[in-house]
């Protein structure tokens, strides 16, 4: 080799060196400070591990934020490694001994991955479980996301499964979180809006098993239970107040098949309670799939002829528009009136518009709207939010068939007075109407969800109180609220009475197609009657009238949530 060729190879050699340099230095790197966690990484490629949640998401919270609407609760159960269990057949035998089941029903558990099983365990099987010492086989406890009594069931919503590859596909590009065909999903309400957000990457707590390449347990490793993994889940935090949920779902319970209860906070727009019946339990969808077919719909924000409710837009209108005093006197002929027939079928005779906004008498309110005319009452009505189904953090599709403009068509206008004919209305939309009266003829958008938060309790998303607008001046309001406490005092709405607090509000009592006797019976009120807390619509379906329906269900959830404040 001549000197030349030496002081080439020596030059290669120190320039290999030196392009080396840099990868040995960072590969002591790695060694040095992230040679652990590649090394637990490494171990947990190789192990087995079961979720000890049945559907690792988010939580869905009441307005605490420490209560959760889908009153989720901790059993414990048998948690199984199938892999790891050496004798398989006297496993199932021990365990179906202590479960006082078919062997049969369990062995089909040992043959497939590890899980838990899903039969309830009482404190003596645990133990007998714990003190059978087989590898593999274990009780822990396990959270299960739906309680057997979840609150606001339709605005919470259900979960159900990824019924093809096409919405695998969709659900994989929602934003870097990956799902598999096995995975629940949000298939109505905040489980469905807010899906994205809750879902977890992975679950927060679970049980690993540390194996090597024979499927046996490391020593010194075993089996470990992992708490409080970062999972890139959401927590959606809600304006439902549990406690006065509850209360409105048990007067449902016992007095309404087919309605809804919607309560807002006064002070700002918040709905504390949303509830519609007929009802169901997203724990167990299947036994509600054969029920009725509005089972899953949320009568909340669902359409409904308001009936005599609507009366409130037109006396509204009428006194900002000074077209009507409350002692201005009107004749009402009942059945035979040439406008619109009266409920009071004899009629109330000369009557002054007080009296008829407290008897609910329809020839009045026909002959104010016709002085209004259309145009105005239609803008009154939206002022109002009767056209707007927005709800803050609730992003329900709007129904196209409410258009207060159908008001103006030929015909349409005596029937509109009192919430007949094209007048459609939700719950929610008539319990924000009441609201701006409360809130001296201010408009309030309502709230559903506050914000979003991290796994730390962080708020990553707020949803701030809705936007507010002048409707009605405080001298309308002032007056509307005299009238409204004229209806539980002396009018059609005295069952609506909530002793010592005092209340307010309007009745109503939408009729049915085809000539039933029943109505869809309605009251909209406030209490307490002085410095008012809470907004409370009541909606039952088929009823006899808004007075005998649907007011003693206002008065029985008012007296309820009132007693805390007292």
């Amino acid at each position: 080799m001549t000197i030349f060729q030496q002081k080439r190879l020596v030059k290669t050699f120190y320039l290999i060196l030196f392009l080396f340099i840099p990868l040995i230095v960072h590969l002591g790197f790695i060694q040095l400070v992230h040679g652990n966690e590649y090394k637990q990484k490494a171990l947990e490629q190789r192990s087995l591990k079961v979720a000890l949640e049945d559907v690792p998401r988010g939580g869905i919270f009441d307005r605490s934020g420490e209560r959760p609407l889908t009153m989720g609760n901790r059993e414990p159960r048998v948690v199984i490694f199938p892999e790891i269990i050496l004798d398989k057949e006297k496993a199932v035998e021990k365990l179906s001994l202590i479960l006082g089941r078919k062997p049969e029903e369990l062995a089909r558990y040992f043959e497939g991955r590890a899980g838990f099983l899903p039969f309830t365990l009482d404190y003596r099987q645990a133990r007998q479980i714990k003190e059978t010492g087989i590898p593999g086989l274990m009780v822990e406890e396990i959270y299960f996301r739906y309680g057997p009594a979840p609150l606001a069931a339709h605005v919470v919503g259900h979960l159900g499964p990824i019924s093809d590859q096409a919405k695998l596909e969709r659900f994989n590009n929602l934003g870097g979180k990956r799902y598999q065909l096995t995975d629940l999903v949000g298939k109505s309400g905040l489980e469905y809006f807010y899906e994205g957000q809750l879902k977890a990457g992975e679950p927060n707590n679970s049980a690993r098993a540390y194996v090597d390449v024979y499927r046996n347990l490391i020593a010194g490793l075993g089996i470990q239970i992992e708490n409080d993994r970062e999972t890139g889940r959401l927590d959606v935090v809600t304006t439902i107040d549990a406690d006065i949920q509850q209360r409105v779902e048990k007067v449902m319970d016992e007095r309404v098949q087919r309605g809804a209860v919607v309560v807002m906070d006064a002070r700002n727009g918040d709905l504390l309670a949303m509830a519609s019946r007929p009802n169901f339990n997203p724990a167990n969808i299947a036994l509600s799939l054969p029920g009725d077919k509005d089972t899953f719909l949320d009568h909340c924000t669902a359409l409904y002829q308001p009936g005599s409710i609507f009366k409130v837009v037109v006396a509204a209108a009428a006194l900002e528009e000074g077209l009507v005093k409350p002692s201005d006197t009107f004749v009402c002929l009942g059945e035979k009136d040439h406008l619109i027939s009266c409920w009071h079928k004899s009629g109330h005779g000369p009557i002054t518009f007080e009296e008829a906004f407290a008897q609910s008498c329809n020839p009045v309110f026909a002959e104010l709207a016709l002085k209004l005319g259309a145009e105005k009452l239609i803008v009154y009505a939206s002022a109002f939010g009767l056209e707007s189904q927005t709800i803050i953090g609730y992003p329900v599709p709007g129904d196209k068939r409410q258009d207060m403009g159908l008001i103006g068509q030929p015909y349409n206008l005596v029937n509109s007075s009192i919430g007949q004919g094209p007048v459609l209305t939700t719950p929610v939309q008539l319990t924000a109407m009441m609201n701006a009266v409360v809130n001296d003829g201010v408009y309030i958008q309502p709230r559903l969800v506050k914000g979003l938060r991290d796994e730390k309790g962080r708020f990553k998303s707020h949803f701030p109180m809705g936007s507010s607008q002048k409707v009605i001046s405080c001298e309308t309001a002032r007056e509307l609220k005299r009238l409204l406490n004229l209806v539980t005092s002396r009018g059609v709405g005295k069952e609506a009475a909530v002793p010592d607090y005092g209340s307010a509000g309007k009745t109503g009592s939408a009729e049915l197609a085809g000539g039933s006797e029943k109505v869809n019976a309605w009251f909209c009120g406030f209490a307490p009657s002085e410095r008012p807390r809470y907004i409370v619509t009541v909606l039952v379906e088929e009823g006899i009238s808004g007075g005998a329906t649907a007011a003693p269900v206002f008065r029985e959830i008012m007296e309820g949530i009132l007693l805390p404040l007292h």
